[in-house]
Protein backbone atom coordinates (compact mmCIF):
# COMPACT_ATOMS: atom_id res chain seq x y z
CA UNK A 1 0.00 0.00 0.00
CA UNK A 2 1.28 3.64 -0.82
CA UNK A 3 1.85 5.94 1.56
CA UNK A 4 -0.99 8.93 1.81
CA UNK A 5 0.20 12.50 1.42
CA UNK A 6 -1.90 15.56 1.76
CA UNK A 7 -0.53 18.99 -0.11
CA UNK A 8 -1.73 21.69 1.33
CA UNK A 9 -0.71 24.79 -0.97
CA UNK A 10 -2.96 27.85 -2.26
CA UNK A 11 -0.58 28.28 -5.39
CA UNK A 12 -1.86 25.76 -8.02
CA UNK A 13 1.75 25.87 -10.09
CA UNK A 14 3.74 24.91 -6.92
CA UNK A 15 1.10 22.37 -5.82
CA UNK A 16 0.65 20.72 -8.69
CA UNK A 17 4.92 20.59 -8.86
CA UNK A 18 4.57 18.95 -5.54
CA UNK A 19 1.66 17.04 -6.78
CA UNK A 20 3.43 15.38 -9.83
CA UNK A 21 6.89 14.58 -8.01
CA UNK A 22 5.17 12.70 -5.29
CA UNK A 23 3.09 10.91 -7.46
CA UNK A 24 5.94 10.38 -9.35
CA UNK A 25 7.96 8.85 -6.16
CA UNK A 26 5.29 6.71 -5.62
CA UNK A 27 3.26 8.25 -3.00
CA UNK A 28 -1.16 8.45 -3.17
CA UNK A 29 -1.95 12.56 -3.27
CA UNK A 30 -4.57 14.41 -2.28
CA UNK A 31 -4.63 18.24 -2.24
CA UNK A 32 -6.69 21.19 -0.62
CA UNK A 33 -6.10 24.93 -1.59
CA UNK A 34 -6.27 26.68 1.87
CA UNK A 35 -6.02 26.10 5.40
CA UNK A 36 -9.79 25.14 6.44
CA UNK A 37 -10.25 22.61 3.53
CA UNK A 38 -6.49 21.40 4.85
CA UNK A 39 -7.76 20.54 8.20
CA UNK A 40 -10.94 19.00 7.31
CA UNK A 41 -9.21 16.42 4.38
CA UNK A 42 -6.66 15.60 7.35
CA UNK A 43 -9.25 15.29 9.57
CA UNK A 44 -11.43 13.07 7.26
CA UNK A 45 -8.92 11.39 5.07
CA UNK A 46 -6.03 10.74 7.90
CA UNK A 47 -2.98 11.06 5.42
CA UNK A 48 0.57 9.87 6.09
CA UNK A 49 2.10 13.35 5.61
CA UNK A 50 1.39 16.53 5.38
CA UNK A 51 3.09 19.20 3.35
CA UNK A 52 1.41 22.91 4.58
CA UNK A 53 2.07 25.84 3.37
CA UNK A 54 1.97 28.76 5.84
CA UNK A 55 0.29 31.69 4.37
CA UNK A 56 -3.06 30.56 2.47
CA UNK A 57 -6.59 31.97 2.75
CA UNK A 58 -8.90 31.09 5.36
CA UNK A 59 -7.02 29.67 7.82
CA UNK A 60 -2.83 30.00 8.00
CA UNK A 61 -0.86 26.63 7.78
CA UNK A 62 0.49 27.39 11.32
CA UNK A 63 -3.40 27.12 12.86
CA UNK A 64 -3.81 24.09 10.61
CA UNK A 65 -0.80 21.91 11.61
CA UNK A 66 -2.44 22.77 15.38
CA UNK A 67 -5.63 21.87 14.73
CA UNK A 68 -4.99 18.80 12.80
CA UNK A 69 -2.24 17.55 15.50
CA UNK A 70 -5.00 18.30 18.65
CA UNK A 71 -7.69 16.79 16.39
CA UNK A 72 -6.25 13.59 15.47
CA UNK A 73 -4.18 13.18 18.39
CA UNK A 74 -1.17 10.26 18.03
CA UNK A 75 -2.97 9.47 14.74
CA UNK A 76 -1.22 12.98 13.25
CA UNK A 77 0.41 12.28 10.29
CA UNK A 78 3.87 13.78 9.92
CA UNK A 79 4.48 17.40 9.07
CA UNK A 80 6.34 18.87 6.56
CA UNK A 81 6.08 23.00 6.34
CA UNK A 82 6.84 24.37 2.75
CA UNK A 83 6.76 27.92 2.91
CA UNK A 84 8.30 31.19 1.83
CA UNK A 85 8.20 32.29 5.41
CA UNK A 86 12.14 31.43 5.85
CA UNK A 87 13.41 33.87 8.85
CA UNK A 88 14.32 31.63 11.74
CA UNK A 89 11.27 32.96 13.89
CA UNK A 90 8.99 31.80 11.23
CA UNK A 91 10.78 28.14 11.21
CA UNK A 92 11.02 28.47 15.28
CA UNK A 93 6.80 28.74 14.86
CA UNK A 94 6.52 25.79 12.75
CA UNK A 95 8.18 23.82 14.67
CA UNK A 96 6.09 25.19 17.57
CA UNK A 97 3.15 24.84 15.73
CA UNK A 98 4.15 20.57 14.98
CA UNK A 99 6.08 20.36 11.63
CA UNK A 100 8.87 17.58 11.56
CA UNK A 101 10.38 19.89 9.05
CA UNK A 102 10.65 23.01 7.52
CA UNK A 103 11.46 23.60 3.85
CA UNK A 104 11.85 27.42 2.60
CA UNK A 105 10.65 28.49 -0.98
CA UNK A 106 12.29 28.17 -3.99
CA UNK A 107 13.21 24.21 -3.30
CA UNK A 108 14.18 21.62 -5.23
CA UNK A 109 11.58 19.40 -5.75
CA UNK A 110 14.23 15.99 -5.20
CA UNK A 111 15.28 17.18 -1.98
CA UNK A 112 11.38 17.70 -1.13
CA UNK A 113 10.63 14.08 -1.94
CA UNK A 114 14.14 12.80 0.03
CA UNK A 115 12.72 15.28 3.19
CA UNK A 116 9.39 13.60 2.88
CA UNK A 117 11.31 9.92 3.00
CA UNK A 118 13.25 10.80 5.98
CA UNK A 119 10.54 12.30 7.52
CA UNK A 120 8.07 9.26 6.98
CA UNK A 121 10.73 7.42 8.10
CA UNK A 122 11.68 8.74 11.31
CA UNK A 123 7.49 8.74 11.83
CA UNK A 124 7.04 5.36 11.69
CA UNK A 125 9.43 4.08 13.68
CA UNK A 126 8.30 6.47 16.42
CA UNK A 127 5.10 5.20 16.30
CA UNK A 128 5.98 1.79 16.06
CA UNK A 129 8.30 2.45 19.33
CA UNK A 130 5.28 3.83 21.07
CA UNK A 131 2.53 1.21 20.12
CA UNK A 132 4.84 -1.59 20.56
CA UNK A 133 3.83 -3.79 24.14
Amino acid sequence: MSKRVLVVEDEEDIRRLVSIKLKGAGYEVTTANDGEEGLAAAVRDKPDLLVSDVMMPKKDGYTMVREVREALGSDAPAVIMLTARGQDTDVATGLDAGADDYIVKPFAPRELVARIQVVMLRHERQRGETRAP
